[in-house]
């Protein structure tokens, strides 16, 4: 817990002093570039909250992406940001934290309010603009985090939104791409049921509680899997393909949570 409290004090601290008014900067004149501060935000983020991240596969490529995820802990958002430039949807509340909304501002975030169904069009509009650009983009599809040990159902009327706003920027196909993120250990042995509570936001449990328990907590291993592409076209039924992302970032995280190997090619940040 010290040497985290040094490392916050003379490395973190200092590089948000730098980091965060250049950024700005960076998104004020849409440079190209805007992703490597983030990326470098979220790797040291990783090094201070104790992520040891794996990765298997790589984000698709040669059209705009839409990622799915299962959803367990705020700090599925430092590990993914790590490993891929992406932009994420995340619910309204999010923007209006302290310091968490001014960061995901500074990522260009796309927020979505819950509560109102009449929001939908405005966001998926936003995440069909951001695709149009090239930009990937991670949505938590179950709308809620959970335990870890198995996943929610998927919501498809964001992806359904996203697929009719992608149409009217111009683009015919879209990637819809399983993402899995896995809590696999702690400390390098395999984490328990239990012991997920110490990861996962649950209901249970206040933002200070979480965050505790991430602080001092051990080394956590986590693994983020890209699963294979399905490709959505105009007309395409988007319950079906949103059901067999579903699917296939469950059987993912049934594998990785039994002890599932990675492949050689697999990378660790």
């Amino acid at each position: 817990m010290i040497f985290r409290s040094l490392f916050f004090i003379l490395v973190f601290v200092p590089f948000l002093i730098i980091a965060i008014p250049l950024q700005a900067l960076i998104i004020g004149f849409n440079r190209p570039f805007w992703h490597t501060i983030p990326r470098l935000f979220h790797k040291l983020g990783c090094f201070f909250l104790g992520l040891r991240v794996r990765v298997i596969g790589e984000v698709a490529r040669g059209r705009p992406t839409l990622l799915v995820s299962n959803h367990i802990s705020w700090t599925d958002i430092i590990a993914i940001g790590a490993v891929a430039p992406v932009v994420f949807v995340a619910k309204r509340e999010v923007g209006e934290w302290p310091f968490v909304g001014l960061m995901a501002r500074l990522q260009k975030t796309v927020y979505v309010d819950r509560t109102r169904r009449s929001d939908t069009g405005r966001t998926a509009k936003a995440m069909g603009q951001a695709m149009a650009k090239g930009e990937t983009v991670v949505l938590f599809a179950e709308g809620q985090s959970d335990i870890g040990t198995h996943v929610l159902p998927f919501r498809s009327a964001l992806v359904g939104a996203a697929q009719v706003a992608m149409t009217s920027a111009g683009a015919s196909e879209v990637n819809i791409q399983p993402l899995t993120i896995a809590y696999t250990g702690l400390q390098g042995l395999p984490i328990s049921r239990n012991e997920r509570a110490m990861v996962a936001w649950v209901k249970s449990k206040t933002v200070k509680q979480n965050i505790r328990d991430i602080l001092s907590g051990p080394v956590k291993d986590v693994t983020i899997a890209f699963g294979a592409p399905q490709v959505l076209r105009e007309g395409a039924d988007r319950k079906a393909i949103t059901k067999a992302a579903e699917n296939e970032v469950r059987a993912m995280l049934v594998g990785l949570n039994r002890g599932g190997s990675l492949p050689p090619k697999s990378t660790q940040v």
